[in-house]
């Protein structure tokens, strides 16, 4: 006999303000949210009747299942026919800094894995030799990789660095990120130029990431420097959005 699924929104202090001008359904959405952020919330755990929840916090059942349905656009949760609605796995927030995803993902707790699909010599395309400041046609090393969170593909990553860097072993690729092995490699990072966009999903793209084709990807371009001012990384990644976003501090110029 199956166990009983027991709520986890039990535990939670979830309540409204009646008298705030904020919706009612805004609110609870946002408890919920930052229950998934901070993990009070699990992911694959199973969300109770929205008729119970309700009824627990004297709401109508419209409401609870507007709170629901906008944790469902935002890719938290996910209703799974028969199973009910559950868990995902919180969005990864990036900040915008010199820092590698790998790092980014361990450091949220996110389990980074990673699968090599491409490490070799290439002659240098156009855009790739103006970024690297090579001649066009030199050999450099291109690199792709498929990036997961929790064992889901979030990002897939393509690189492309000058020849005489560093040994870029396959096996090592996948146990870490490219930048910890730059590092290990006597390399220092010291600046980058970044730009970040959003464009529909190729066919091919789209099935990497197990999104269906023309879904938003977002984009981003950067181009590593070292402490000497030698571009030593270009690189061409896309992601996910419903897993995956920037971060931007911005400051007031006086």
């Amino acid at each position: 006999m199956s166990k009983p699924v027991v709520d986890p929104t039990v535990s939670l202090d979830l309540g409204v303000d009646r008298s705030s001008p904020v919706p009612l359904y805004f609110q609870l959405s946002q408890q919920l949210e930052a229950a998934i952020e901070r993990g009070a919330l699990t992911p694959g755990s199973l969300l109770g009747n929205e008729i119970e929840l309700a009824g627990r916090l004297g709401l109508s059942r419209p409401t609870v299942r507007q709170a629901i349905q906008s944790l469902v656009d935002k890719g938290l949760l996910v209703r799974r026919r028969g199973v009910g609605t559950q868990v995902v796995h919180s969005k990864v927030r990036r900040p915008l800094e010199l820092s590698s995803l790998y790092d980014d993902l361990e450091a949220a707790g996110q389990r980074p894995a990673t699968t090599v699909l491409v490490n070799t010599l290439v002659p240098a395309g156009a855009e790739a030799a103006a970024a690297l400041g090579v001649a066009e046609g030199s050999d450099v090393h291109r690199v792709e990789r498929l990036r997961f969170a929790h064992g889901e593909p979030i990002a897939y990553l393509c690189n492309f660095l000058p020849t005489g860097l560093l040994d870029l072993d396959t096996a090592q690729l996948e146990a870490t990120g490219l930048y910890r092995l730059m590092r290990a490699a006597g390399v220092t990072l010291h600046s980058a130029r970044q730009s970040i966009g959003a464009r529909a999903a190729t066919a091919a793209e789209a099935e990497r990431l197990g999104e269906p084709e023309g879904a938003p990807l977002l984009t981003m371009e950067r181009t590593t420097f070292d402490d000497t001012g030698r571009a030593v990384e270009f690189g061409a990644h896309t992601y996910r959005p419903a897993r995956y976003s920037f971060d931007f501090q911005l400051l007031v110029r006086s």
